[in-house]
């Protein structure tokens, strides 16, 4: 089998966008319009959808399993998102707006013998991920599965990758970063300019303040770039969020993991080419810009 790091990585490349389309489609903003939601920006139905499995959290809640996000923004968003609606409603309507956009994606393929079979592969990994410190993924997991083998193949990649982004917020913990810190080191590597990261709510102010800190631990150079240590320090994180991805795939199986994968190209081709989800360059690999 291949090493964790190799086949958990390519397994979230592969999935995320199944996820992640839910955050950027038309369909989802609609849902989330008549909900109530103002849809101007994304942020409101974004803190709703995601956060709904949760139940009716709080701010303390949402900035915990949130992370990177500023507490200032999260405080802007919930508990309000509530007042809009319930989280019930809410849930409800995700489900409805994955339905719409699955089906505008891809068209009769929707009940395809290969979507049946990758619902049945996605849901057999994330059946068997271990939720201990995994909030996002418990969550999800907890829900009842849908009927329809398309939402099935959406809620399994949805565990999957909530169950790899809450295991990548320990890693950041582990490694000493904060929430701020996080997207300041990321951004210190090259992985991803420092514009991608305006929509996380930090201000200027606390960016520095956060750039500071990382040279003060020798972590980074005084124009922001990453030094030797900082760079180290990140290929920490991102070795042990992979390590701590693995066990799915690896109870799933290479065989049938590489399965999923093929069974998700399609999928994937038709999201991208319908231009649903932001780009962006990765550790070296191009994928989704989409918010952890």
């Amino acid at each position: 089998m291949s090493a964790p790091s190799g086949l958990a990585r390519r397994m979230w490349h592969q999935l995320e966008p199944i996820h992640a389309v839910l955050y950027f489609s038309p369909q989802g903003f609609g849902r989330a319009a008549a909900l109530g939601y103002d849809v101007e920006s994304r942020w409101p139905s974004y803190f709703a959808y995601r956060t709904a499995p949760l139940g009716r959290a709080g701010t303390r809640l949402a900035t915990a399993v949130y992370y990177s996000f500023s507490p200032a923004m999260i405080a802007e968003h919930v508990p309000a998102v509530w007042e809009v609606a319930s989280p019930e409603e809410v849930l409800r309507a995700r489900l409805e707006a994955v339905d719409e956009t699955y089906r505008g994606l891809l068209g009769d393929r929707v009940a395809g013998a290969d979507v049946v079979e990758a619902a049945e592969l996605a849901r057999r990994a994330a059946e068997s991920v271990a939720v201990e410190g995994r909030p996002f993924a418990a969550a999800n997991l907890d829900l009842p599965w849908p009927d329809e083998p398309h939402l099935v193949l959406w809620q399994a990649a949805t565990v999957l990758r909530e169950h790899r982004g809450d295991g990548h917020l320990a890693a950041l913990a582990a490694a000493g970063l904060d929430g701020c810190e996080a997207l300041v080191s990321f951004a210190a590597i090259g992985a991803a300019p420092v514009a991608n990261f305006a929509g996380r709510g930090w201000s200027e102010q606390e960016w520095d303040e956060a750039r500071e800190r990382l040279a003060a631990r020798g972590l980074a150079e005084a124009d922001g770039r990453a030094t030797e240590r900082g760079r180290a320090l990140r290929d920490q994180v991102e070795r042990m969020t992979d390590e701590l991805a693995f066990e799915p795939w690896r109870r799933l199986g290479e065989e049938r993991a590489g399965r999923l994968g093929r069974l998700a190209a399609p999928f994937l081709g038709a999201v991208f080419e319908a231009g649903l989800l932001p780009m962006t360059s990765t550790l070296g690999i191009t994928t989704v810009q989409a918010p952890d």
